[in-house]
């Protein structure tokens, strides 16, 4: 007889972005009027073209191989060196210290986010963001590092830390005098609320992580849409990160990359973790391990895409594309706060969050919405229970589809 990994029958009904698919077929099977008006502002997947570098890539790529003299098989499961060298090229052109062999390509940060747990062990107090991508608790579930879940969804052996309207959603590092955290996911720009952390914000983070020898696990996949110069991209801005923290990176939202796939990972080789003998080991060592083993690498046509991003006119495209996405989020935004909403987000992320009307909680509100206005959005209690109460609008969109979502916003708020 086959047993069961008992940990996935510990995770909640059902992951936040099926439910909503749930909810919305159904609509569109009683309403086929609807249907046809429905607009999704949902989930957070582009929809402009890929950059005409990245496109171009591609198909030269695809065409060496199709020669003898310029076909290749299995590549470096850690990314090929064009690309590592690439990417670890533009960190040094900001004046931050990443070799090109700390540079793991990856089909994605969300994978990373998940594949990350392999290598750490059950028994640490982890810290996770509340609301926050979905993603972060349910790997953690998976991996048996939690308990049951109770009647709000919180799972024993996480810890939450709050955000609010009162700390920006930023939540700051835990009070002197609480137990320590191991591990601490932080996200930012923030899925979902677009919250961004100031380099002070940050900074207090690693001083924390230092101080009590806590690994940051920060998440940066929205970072290009930072347009405030004066807030930090990266986590290796502050002093002492490479000590204590990995960096996830995303080309899904930058280079409109989602049915692409393509990611990076930062693994710092002066970065170590605790064995349960005491002794200290380094994660870099472990986390190429891991990508030998268990991962046959990115294909060369999409790397060689990826790296088309970084050519001058890559780079040129891609502004357009987050120039695009961006002025989508100010329209949302403006007409989510003219309605009278409270309203986070949308200023250096492509996620608006905003507050429900009063006495309304997120799921009737997504149900009302789509019924009436037939538009999707995402419930703020799918992403942990400090969500409820607020509703997240992706800019992700054409910018005629935005209009019309703005026009019937009004109508309903």
């Amino acid at each position: 007889m086959a047993f069961l990994n008992d940990n996935y029958l510990k995770l909640r009904a059902g992951y936040l972005f099926p439910e909503i698919g749930r909810r919305v077929n159904a609509f569109c099977e009683q309403d086929p009027a609807g249907k046809a008006r429905l607009i999704r502002c949902g989930i957070g997947d582009v929809t402009e073209p890929l950059p005409a570098a990245a496109v171009e890539a591609l198909r030269d790529a695809a065409a060496e191989l199709g020669h003898r003299e310029t076909f290749r098989g299995y590549g470096p499961e850690q990314g090929y060196p064009f690309l590592r060298a690439a990417i670890a090229g533009e960190y040094r052109q900001r004046g931050l210290d990443v070799a090109d062999d700390e540079v793991f390509v990856s089909d994605g940060s969300k994978c990373d986010c998940g594949n990350i747990l392999d290598i750490l062990g059950p028994q640490n107090r982890i810290g996770i963001p509340d609301p926050v991508y979905p993603v972060y608790v349910d790997t953690n579930v998976m991996a048996g590092h939690t308990g049951e879940a109770d009647a709000h969804g919180a799972y024993a052996g996480l810890h939450y830390l709050a955000g609010d309207a009162a700390n920006g959603f930023v939540p700051p590092p835990p009070a002197a005098g609480e137990p320590p955290l191991d591990v601490a996911y932080l996200c930012f720009p923030n899925n979902p609320t677009g919250a961004v952390a100031t380099r002070e914000q940050l900074a207090a983070w690693v001083a924390y992580a230092v101080e009590h020898d806590t690994l940051l696990l920060f998440d940066a996949a929205y970072e290009a849409y930072i347009q405030d110069p004066a807030l930090p991209r990266s986590i290796y801005e502050i002093p002492r990160a490479r000590e204590v923290a990995i960096e996830f990176r995303s080309f899904s939202k930058n280079g409109g990359f989602t049915g692409v796939r393509c990611g990076f990972t930062i693994v710092p080789r002066t970065l170590t973790a605790r064995a349960a003998d005491g002794s200290r080991h380094p994660l870099h060592a472990l986390w190429n391990r891991r990508m030998s083993t268990k991962f046959n690498g990115v294909s060369y046509p999409v790397q060689r895409a990826a790296e088309a991003l970084y050519t001058t006119a890559g780079k040129a495209q891609v502004a357009a594309l987050i120039a695009h996405y961006m002025g989508n989020a100010a329209i949302l935004r403006n007409a989510a706060a003219g309605a009278g909403l409270r309203v986070f987000g949308g200023e250096n992320a492509p996620y608006i969050w905003a507050q429900t009307p009063a006495g309304t909680d997120s799921w009737t509100f997504f149900d009302r919405l789509l019924r009436e206005q037939n538009v999707v959005i995402t419930p703020g209690s799918g992403f942990g229970r400090a969500g409820e109460g607020w509703f997240r609008i992706s800019a992700f969109n054409s910018r005629a589809n935005v209009e019309e979502v703005a026009r019937r916003l009004a109508k309903v708020l």
